[in-house]
């Protein structure tokens, strides 16, 4: 039986105890590294790589800085851990997979990785995931398959943490890392947040730099972070964008427009899932927000659109001389989608394009409707491990499930959050919220509220 560990605080209060000197940078990456190591717990499934020496230098380094005054920012001195997809100089960047094992050492940070170092975050380890991200459920045949703490107990009943930032999710879960860096082109990051009971901030798109990461859909890629609160999220985003260390002061709720987005994102939704949710929305409702529902039909046309999508295209183009080299050796299931892009033509790429152009306009009047859009994260509880690595049928079934709800705003190109809403001890429910492109501060302003709200029924 697994060892069920607790989260970290979140990252205001270590800072302030780091402050106070209640404790220090090296006694919290010695108990990230306890966590990591030890034989109960699946460190071992969640780390594909963990950097001991270097976390405890770091600490060290921090320490000393803090002693002599010097405080970078209130992540300095505080375990991370990194998504395996991200170049960390000096280490390998295998993308959850075999195929790029034998590929030379990253020669310098991932402009994100780069961000949190300067800002002193110490990096503890690259974290699993799904094969190239190309996966919403986090399964992976090479490395293993890290656990969702919801019923990891029970024997045989191991459920997914959702992918493809699998590690990353599962990593703070079992307080591994305080707060972990995911990327999210379909729901890489809401996903798992939402199937671990965390919180997970996927940003527009644009505004984190994607140098020095092994890309997905180069149109679609986000990067961004999985934590225990909005302000956690809030705090490194803001740190990853390249501005001011400071966490958006929460809004009113009172006179906050949520719409809550019917038809396309309501299909086959679980009935647990249904009620948290409805659940969740009445809370908010008698704290102020104005919550009315409304329908974006373009949406149902969305699975139309994405006959092929640019993640099959756009990983098409990348992996060809790769899939050459060493096609033997991916996740079949991962190359089966990224082949899907290869019949693709410049024709196809192009209205895809404008197919999405034109959706963003419609979207133009939704967004000066609401301050925020709501949805299920997805449609589902945690599912069991078992049901789906054997039968490819339902894994497909079920991970276009999983990723429908959150890929729908990628391809809107908005900013989200998924905000955990179920009863305390029921399985793990997220709430998304979801802002218009660029509005990210705003959304986590409403978002920091509406987690108020919500942790009083939690």
């Amino acid at each position: 039986m697994a060892t069920e560990f607790t989260p970290f605080p979140p990252l205001v209060q270590l800072a302030a105890d780091l402050a106070a000197g209640r404790t220090t940078s090296r006694a919290l990456v010695e108990a990230a590294l306890e966590r990591i190591a030890d034989p109960a717990g699946q460190g071992s499934t969640v780390f594909l790589q963990v950097d001991a020496d270097g976390a405890r230098a770091a600490a060290d380094a921090h320490d000393r800085l803090r002693a002599a005054g010097t405080v970078l920012s209130p992540l300095a001195g505080i375990p991370v851990s990194v998504k395996d997809l991200f170049d960390v100089e000096g280490q390998v960047t295998r993308a959850g997979s075999r195929a790029l094992a034998d590929a030379p050492p990253a020669t310098a940070d991932a402009v994100a990785v780069a961000r949190l170092k300067r800002a002193g975050a110490v990096v503890v380890g690259r974290t699993n995931m799904s094969e190239f991200a190309f996966s919403g459920l986090g399964l992976n045949p090479h490395y293993g398959t890290p656990l969702s703490p919801y019923r990891r107990g029970e024997p045989g009943d191991g459920r997914i943490t959702g992918g493809s930032s699998s590690g990353a999710a599962a990593s703070v879960a079992d307080g591994m890392a305080a707060v972990a860096l995911g990327t999210d082109t379909g729901g890489s990051i809401r996903i798992p947040a939402a199937l671990c009971g965390l919180t997970g901030f996927k940003p527009t798109a644009s505004r984190i730099p994607k140098d020095g990461a092994v890309p997905l859909s180069s149109t679609l890629d986000s990067f961004g972070p999985i934590g225990v609160s909005v302000a956690c999220c809030a705090l490194v985003d803001r740190m990853l964008a390249g501005l001011e260390p400071v966490i958006p002061a929460a809004r009113p709720l009172e006179g906050v427009r949520l719409g809550v987005l019917t038809h396309y994102v309501t299909d086959d939704v679980e009935p647990a899932v249904a009620s948290a949710i409805d659940a969740a929305l009445k809370h908010l409702e008698a704290a102020g927000a104005i919550v009315s529902d409304v329908r974006f039909a373009p949406l149902d046309r969305l699975p139309e659109i994405n006959r092929i999508g640019f993640s099959s295209m756009e990983a098409w183009a990348w992996h060809r001389p790769l899939i050459e080299r060493h096609g033997d050796l991916y996740d079949p299931r991962v190359l089966l989608r990224i082949r899907k892009g290869e019949p693709a033509s410049a024709a196809d790429y192009l209205q895809l394009l404008a197919e999405r152009h034109a959706m963003l306009e419609s979207a133009r009047a939704m967004w000066q409707r609401f301050d925020a859009i709501v949805a299920p994260t997805v449609p589902m509880v945690p599912p069991r491990v078992a049901d789906l690595e054997h039968d490819d049928d339902t894994f497909a079934r079920v991970n276009a499930l999983m990723l429908r709800n959150t890929s729908a705003f990628n391809f809107l190109d908005t900013c989200a959050l998924s905000l955990p809403c179920h009863p305390r001890g029921d399985a793990p429910v997220g709430l998304m919220l979801a802002g218009a492109p660029h509005a990210d501060d705003a959304l986590l302003a409403v978002g920091r509220a509406a987690e108020a709200v919500l942790k009083t029924i939690r």
